[in-house]
């Protein structure tokens, strides 16, 4: 059986690394794969460059305030391809701006989570995240 395959598109190393340590506290079978910012993520996602060896992921957890090219519009680009827009993504940010969501939301994100400020509400958050994603969800074949 091979892990679940997550692209954690987050430009803070801090965030990223509470991340994987909450998802490998938990023993969440999944490799992530960590890239900092939006353009970064189209890369890995369209596998150009560095990235062209890699799968598609199975799940897409997409900060929104990043450089060079922030979340929004690699939502916006994922939803304009076809062979990308069925991977699920999960918005994982810092934003609890009203139009953020609403804007994710139109752009087919399938979740909107506000990222705590506390540490163990943010290791708990991810728990809670990896129980339903990886856990409950059947998540969609790809490419």
């Amino acid at each position: 059986m091979k892990p679940l395959s997550i692209l954690l598109a987050e430009d803070s190393p801090a965030d990223a690394r509470l991340i994987g340590e909450a998802l490998e506290e938990n023993r969440f079978f999944v490799a992530l794969h960590h890239v900092i910012d939006g353009v970064e993520a189209l890369r890995f996602l369209r596998r150009e460059g560095l990235y062209a060896d890699r799968e598609l992921p199975d799940l897409i957890l997409l900060d929104l305030n990043m450089p060079r090219k922030d979340g929004r519009e690699v939502l916006a680009e994922v939803e304009q391809d076809p062979r990308l827009r069925r991977l699920p993504v999960v918005v994982l940010t810092t934003s609890g701006v009203e139009e953020d969501l609403v804007r994710s939301t139109m752009d087919h994100a399938n979740a909107f989570l506000t990222k705590p400020v506390n540490c163990d509400e943010f290791m708990a958050l991810i728990r809670r995240l990896g129980d339903f994603w990886l856990t409950a969800v059947k998540l969609p074949p790809h490419d």
